[in-house]
């Protein structure tokens, strides 16, 4: 059920994930009809052998020329392999194999297949295919005096969900008003096949970074992006990773990455951390369920299985379970450790939480009695590992919260997986010497119960209908271009400042680092962005929740 939440985005053609509940009949009816609908925005892009083009829309790259569409004044190019070959057949659980020059003329027409994924949402409803691993570029015709601020965008989803046909997703309008800068978004392995723990198998020491493949193809895109994107006007020294939910856990993430900074040099992290991630333990215990549900030994037996039944199986026995691994080897074990040592240092943030993450989730599963039950079974779940004391501080959190039954949950779960993280990523980034711009975003949905719930943001940040995401409202027209203009600013310049002729409302914006000592942070209200002293906004609770970023959050 949480699962299902996710990603719910695209109202549109979405209706089963917004409202109440239907007649099964009537929910499948729909199901169906909006399938077909998101299918027939499929097409498969082709060579172009005759030289018949348009070589104003064609950008040449390493591994091809590709020629993109122009809407107004923006091209965009879909379906661009980044990978030499996909990670089909034996490639399956192997890294992704880097591109070979290749002269020849490609359509980018058409977004590529969706990674595998349940049918859950509007990327699952889409074509899917282990043969996803595409990216997609936007780029203004209007010339630029200087090489274009390049912006590679990460989706969300839980790890497992998700993918960049989301109407959600589509940068035309955000590049139309923000013409200096490029767009990129990319697909990635998910859940059972990006984040699979196999190397402790009999056959499995081929399989060294099988549990984070999801973060090496990111890694591998990136790469694409690095050695091709002055063909599309952008500058490969100026790249800014942004990513929500699942998409900040893996930007958060790649900045562990060794080598992965020659990439990229600023990170946007919309609600997600390193923090959402899993040990090595858990990642081995998900694997021998999975071995055990299919009657599985080996890695071979695994090859065997169609992707289909992998993932159903994987969803059903491990909902939400698979994630980035703190493995020693792609990433280290201890984040916050390797954050406060320096590991990231050189890399500047711009990163945040919403006032009322959870209430995303309340909304989604149903309501108050059915995210109760969710709730309480996780509660004890998170608690188990922590000490007589620990639980005493928690329970002592939960009691001092007020109003309805759940609200305690929301809160505790909005600070354990979100909040209290956030505020850590930066006062180890502050005390290892390091940058990080922090927000706090307070606006909130018309849709009852939800609040300023996780992903609020999205629709007005990338300048979208309020009808694609869950704000239920369009929010004030000047805050929306204010939080755009600031974003992109970061993306330019390493500091989301604006001065009050940049500012849409014409007063400066100035967003303090944060530090150790004032804990400064940019509240961003719908009718006053400004900087405050986290200790008068409570974001976390320094006694009773900070100390839970030890434990896996994800």
């Amino acid at each position: 059920m949480l699962a299902a939440i996710l990603t719910c985005s695209a109202a549109t053609v979405m209706t089963a994930c917004k409202g109440g509940k239907q007649p099964a009949d009537e929910a499948n009816d729909e199901a169906a009809k909006n399938r077909e609908i998101i299918r027939s925005w499929y097409g498969e892009n082709k060579a172009i052998t005759d030289g018949n083009y348009d070589q104003s829309l064609a950008a040449k790259c390493v591994n091809g020329t590709f020629v993109g569409k122009l809407t107004d004044s923006t091209i965009v190019f879909k379906g661009i392999p980044y990978v030499g070959r996909q990670p089909v057949g034996e490639l399956r659980w192997k890294e992704p194999v880097d591109v070979t020059p290749c002269d020849s003329v490609y359509e980018a027409y058409y977004y590529a297949k969706s990674a595998m994924q349940p049918l859950e949402e509007i990327s699952g409803d889409y074509y899917q295919g282990e043969n996803c691993l595409c990216l997609n570029v936007w780029r203004s015709v209007k010339k630029s005096a200087e090489k274009k601020s390049v912006i590679v965008w990460i989706h969300g989803g839980g790890y497992a969900y998700g993918g960049p046909i989301d109407p959600l997703y589509d940068f035309h309008d955000f590049v139309e008003e923000n013409p200096d800068v490029i767009l990129v978004s990319a697909a990635y392995r998910l859940g059972v096949l990006g984040y699979l723990h196999l190397s402790h198998l009999p056959d499995g020491k081929d399989y060294a970074t099988a549990q984070n493949l999801g973060l090496k193809d990111q890694l591998q895109a990136l790469k694409w992006v690095h050695e091709n994107i002055a063909a599309f006007g952008g500058d490969p020294d100026n790249v800014t990773l942004i990513g929500e939910s699942a998409g900040g856990g893996s930007v958060t993430n790649l900045s562990l990455v060794k080598g992965s900074h020659q990439y990229f040099n600023k990170v946007i992290a919309l609600s997600g951390t390193p923090g959402l991630s899993i040990p090595t333990e858990a990642a081995i215990a998900c694997t021998n369920e999975l071995m055990k549900a299919l009657d599985c030994k080996t890695v071979a037996d695994l090859q065997k299985i169609d992707a289909e039944k992998l993932v159903s199986t994987a969803t059903e026995l491990l909902p939400l379970r698979l994630a980035p691994e703190r493995d020693g080897i792609v990433l280290p074990q201890d984040p916050w450790k390797a954050i406060a040592d320096g590991a990231v240092k050189d890399i500047t943030f711009l990163q945040g939480c919403n006032k009322d993450e959870m209430n995303f989730f309340l909304v989604g599963m149903g309501g108050p009695e059915p995210f109760i039950e969710w709730a309480a079974d996780r509660k004890a779940m998170k608690l188990a590992p922590l000490t007589d004391e620990e639980k005493a501080l928690v329970e002592s959190f939960c009691k001092d919260v007020k109003g309805e039954s759940y609200e305690p949950y929301c809160k505790l779960f909005s600070q354990l997986m979100f909040n209290a993280p956030c505020i850590r990523l930066s006062e180890e980034q502050a005390k290892a010497g390091g940058k990080c711009f922090t927000y706090y975003f307070t606006v909130e949905s018309s849709i009852p119960l939800m609040k300023s719930a996780h992903g609020m943001m999205l629709a007005p940040l990338f300048k979208r209908p309020a009808e694609y995401g869950d704000t239920g409202r369009e929010f004030d027209a000047t805050f929306s271009k204010t939080m755009r203009k600031m974003w992109v600013q970061f993306a330019k310049t390493g500091n989301p400042s604006l001065t009050a002729e940049a500012s849409p409302d014409g007063k400066a914006k100035q967003w303090p680092l944060y530090d150790v000592k004032d804990k400064q942070v940019m509240v961003l209200d719908e009718f006053n962005i400004h900087p405050e002293k986290e200790s008068n906004l409570g974001i976390v609770d320094w006694q009773k929740t900070y100390f839970l970023t030890n434990y896996s959050s994800f």
